[in-house]
């Protein structure tokens, strides 16, 4: 099995509800995602996908994050948006776009911080 991965970053904030501690107030992250595909077979080209491609999908996504209180997101109007939901949502838009290349999106990791992250590997 093949698998490239790229990292890109996003800045937001955000509040998590009903877990107790400062998390509940208000508090933003320079948020680090890490997106990883993967496949059995390379392109005609030996490549897995363009890195190029995988960045501007990534990019497209964290467009509607960056700069925003993420509670406002449709997406996390009934869920936190926490690392862990914040993996999954990208996760599941990059699939969209993944499958029609015939690749699979493998991971996708959201760092908080430099010590801590969450990630997202789908069923």
């Amino acid at each position: 099995m093949y698998e490239i991965t790229i990292t890109k970053s996003f800045s937001a904030a955000h509040r998590l509800k009903d877990i107790g501690g400062k998390c509940e107030g208000l508090h933003g992250h320079n948020f680090m995602v890490e997106v990883s595909l993967s496949a059995s077979v390379l392109n005609k080209e030996g490549l897995l996908l363009d890195f190029r491609i995988l960045k501007e999908w990534t990019a497209e996504v964290l467009e509607g994050l960056d700069h925003k209180y993420l509670n406002d997101h449709p997406f996390f109007q009934d869920v936190n948006p926490s690392a862990e939901n914040l993996a999954r949502f990208i996760y599941d838009r990059l699939s969209e776009q993944a499958c029609r290349k015939d690749v699979e999106v493998s991971c996708v990791a959201v760092w908080e911080s430099g010590n801590a992250k969450a990630s997202y590997r789908g069923n």
